[in-house]
């Protein structure tokens, strides 16, 4: 059986790799600013490298500095972030510029717990962007740096437990080397992703296999422990697509938090209720048609959530609409630059494939 590695020699292992194998050449490692490395970060949590590369590149491209973020209107933040998911991230980097600007001169703070109060930063992400961008001794801890620690050394527990994480925290900063932090960071990271994955790890291809606790134990699955199973609630959301004479469709923001805080999204009403009510009471106006499309099941990480789309035709244009900006007419060929949540987008997008059919006399049923 073999002993368990010493953290003496951990950073060399790692740093060797490194050399040979790991990831030098992403965007954000182009000119890795305190900026563009905190909006990757901010990206990366809980969404793979390969689906956050077109997004940073357009984000940054779009709003290259801080005082652009925050300047920007939320919604091209959203529209630019739409697709990408969990939108509080996209929400706390807007707030977070605006204190930056105000507050620290426009420059993202260099100090760790300057940049750990910001909205949207927390320890593992501040310590990244200083370290990748800056070269300074901070650990991080995602959850890939978190699975070859706990792997590597036998780390027993799920580590959302806060002594497991405490645990897995002491290991992070002991391990990490005065020199070549941000080598080493992005190291970790990229043997997290690459090598040392969740399910099927290549420990053939791994610099720590001759001193992994877990290979030598022979179950490498059993570190780290996953999250307690539950049973995942499903939901129902009834969504009108209401179109005006001109093939417009009614969008309306959401609120500044929950799901798809401060995005826009289909009008609901209550499921088993007649969507006809929702527009004579909300727009004064009587649906010429009523049309039920097939569901569709949405999944967040907490829920799922079973969408009926149901199709309303009116024969105007009701001005009821222009309600303080909460309301909109959209045409789904051409949205714009709008933050959308994404199965609306999908929805928009299927609609503006659609050749406009005659619309039907107000006699027709649903």
């Amino acid at each position: 059986m073999s002993a368990p590695l010493a953290t003496a020699s951990f950073s060399e292992l790692v740093l060797c790799w490194f050399d040979r194998h790991g990831r030098k050449d992403l965007p954000w490692q182009r000119n890795p600013t305190p900026y563009r490395v905190w909006v990757s970060e901010v990206m990366l949590q809980q969404t793979q490298v390969a689906v956050v590369i077109p997004y940073f590149e357009r984000f940054v491209a779009r709003l290259p500095t801080v005082g652009a973020l925050a300047a920007a209107p939320p919604d091209v933040v959203l529209h630019l972030w739409s697709g990408l998911g969990y939108y509080a991230r996209a929400r706390n980097l807007h707030r977070a510029a605006g204190i930056i600007l105000s507050e620290h001169g426009g420059e993202v703070p260099t100090d760790l717990a300057r940049l750990r109060v910001l909205p949207g930063i927390g320890r593992s992400t501040a310590g990244a962007v200083l370290s990748l961008a800056l070269g300074q001794r901070h650990a991080i801890l995602d959850g890939n740096v978190k699975r070859v620690l706990a792997r590597c050394f036998a780390v027993p527990g799920w580590p959302g437990r806060a002594a497991v994480l405490a645990k897995l925290w002491d290991l992070a900063e002991g391990c990490t080397p005065a020199d070549r932090v941000g080598a080493y960071n992005q190291a970790m990271m990229d043997l997290g992703s690459t090598v040392c994955t969740r399910s099927s790890p290549a420990c053939e291809r791994c610099p720590l296999a001759g001193r992994c606790a877990a290979l030598a134990s022979g179950d490498t699955g059993a570190f780290p422990e996953p999250k307690p199973r539950r049973e995942v609630p499903v939901r129902q959301a009834w969504m009108l697509i209401v179109r005006n004479a001109a093939g417009e469709v009614l969008l309306e923001r959401r609120p500044p938090v929950g799901v798809w805080g401060g995005l826009w999204s289909l009008p609901e009403c209550e499921p088993g209720s007649d969507p006809a009510d929702w527009c004579r009471s909300q727009l004064g106006a009587n649906p010429v048609r009523v049309e039920k499309l097939p569901w569709r099941r949405h999944s967040f990480s907490h829920f799922g959530l079973d969408i009926l789309p149901l199709g309303l035709d009116l024969a105007s244009t009701p001005s009821v609409v222009a309600d303080g900006g909460r309301r909109i007419w959209c045409d789904p060929q051409r949205p714009g630059p709008l933050g959308i949540a994404a199965p609306v987008a999908r929805l928009l997008a299927e609609l503006g494939r659609q050749t406009p059919e005659p619309k039907p006399s107000a006699g027709d049923s649903p």
